[in-house]
């Protein structure tokens, strides 16, 4: 970018102050230029078109090794630019190629298999926090605990082992974590996969990692680093996004009454309610990273090659363009355009999951227990400072 572009701008990110993400006023079209923690400056793009636009768009590219990529926090040098198997920082056909092999696992109909051990894991989560309290953390002895066991599950990771990755993941996603932690952190996850893969190698498993250790990795169209590197990916995405989603979701429907009320006497609003709760939320409010690796417009602004740009899926999913009052939750709306997995190829892999795990949390909850409500009140409820928007409490009582 020139220097005239240097002064001026907003310092990004903007932090996670509330439910509310705090939006920058970026005139009609809705984008603009901001600065980042390592210095470097970015396109923002915060309208819905303009993210649909920019993110099934060949002319930018994931691989933050780029010259000019958007680092929302620095990279220690010794770290390593783009382990291997990270599919997120991948480009066609390289990132076809993994996700392909992954596809089979979150379809749909696969993951209709899992809904009895979802259940059953969501009702025993829900009689021990009932043992527990009340009042009793909501985040501890339910949002946390449900998804880490069914990723376990699915991937074959021990859940024995829940304190070891769940504490690396935050260190990970903490805003406030410095770099040589972030480095340390993830090098003592991969170590802890290449362990269980190599374990899994010796004495397969009827889970994820096994698989793909025997139809990919021993037929060569994966390597071991690769399968690390993926593995590690699914483990943190696969329990810290839904736990976040769940524990959010409770404050939300205990902060309005009436639509909780709709949807008890209407379980067949759960749907709706789910896609309502992830557009309103849209937890990863860091947007998605990207660099143009050719001179593109997106939104009638020029983008020359090099320059990084931030989708801003939060502000998109509020464009009263596309969501009408978009700042207010209405479980009626019809949520089903919603950004909140992403979109292009990159979209959520695990979204098949994550709003089956929503569904039969939320229902089982509000069903269980009729009388929940917040034990603090609501000014009370501390938000974490991370990558992942979530509370870092809930403290509920029924």
């Amino acid at each position: 970018m020139s220097d005239t572009l240097a002064t001026n701008v907003p310092t990004y990110p903007f932090g996670n102050a509330g439910l509310d993400p705090l939006l920058p006023d970026l005139g009609p079209d809705g984008v603009g230029r901001v600065r980042l923690p390592t210095g470097q400056q970015a396109w923002l793009f915060t309208r819905h078109e303009h993210l649909r636009e920019l993110l099934r768009s060949p002319d930018f590219s994931s691989d933050f090794t780029r010259p000019g990529f958007p680092l929302i926090r620095p990279i220690p040098e010794d770290m390593p630019r783009r382990p291997d198997g990270s599919l997120i920082r991948m480009d066609p056909p390289e990132h076809t190629k993994f996700r392909r092999m992954l596809t089979p696992e979150f379809m749909i109909k696969h993951i209709r298999t899992l809904e009895p051990l979802i259940r059953q894991t969501v009702v025993d989560a829900l009689e021990q926090m009932r043992a527990a309290g009340p009042p009793a953390d909501l985040v501890e002895h339910f949002a946390l605990p449900v998804p880490s066991m069914v990723i376990c599950h699915l991937l074959g990771v021990p859940y024995a082992d829940h304190d070891y990755f769940q504490e690396r993941s935050r260190i990970l996603l903490a805003w406030s974590s410095p770099p040589e932690q972030v480095r340390d952190a993830i090098e003592e996850l991969r170590d802890y996969l290449a362990r269980l893969i190599a374990d899994r190698r010796d004495s397969p498993g009827e889970d994820l990692i096994s698989r793909l250790a025997a139809e990919r990795v021993a037929t060569g169209e994966m390597t071991e680093e690769e399968l690390v590197g993926l593995s590690v990916l699914l483990l943190i995405a696969g329990h810290e996004t839904t736990s976040n989603m769940i524990g959010l979701s409770t404050l939300v429907l205990l902060e309005h009454p009436e639509q909780l009320r709709q949807l008890r006497e209407r379980p067949e609003l759960i749907d709706d309610t789910v896609e309502e709760l992830l557009r309103y939320l849209t937890i990863v409010r860091t947007g998605l990273t990207r660099v143009a690796v050719a001179d593109t417009d997106v939104g009638g602004h020029r983008i020359a090659a090099g320059e990084g740009v931030i989708a801003l899926l939060s502000a998109a999913n509020r464009d009263t363009d596309v969501f009408p009052a978009g700042a207010e939750f209405d479980l009626h709306r019809g949520s089903h355009q919603h950004m909140a997995f992403g979109f292009g190829i990159h979209q959520c892999i695990g979204q098949p999951l994550a709003r089956a795990e929503l569904r039969i949390a939320l229902s089982e909850m509000i069903t269980r227990l009729p009388g929940l409500a917040l034990a603090v009140d609501a000014d009370e409820v501390r938000y974490r400072d991370a990558v992942v928007f979530g509370v870092q409490r809930l403290p509920v009582t029924w």
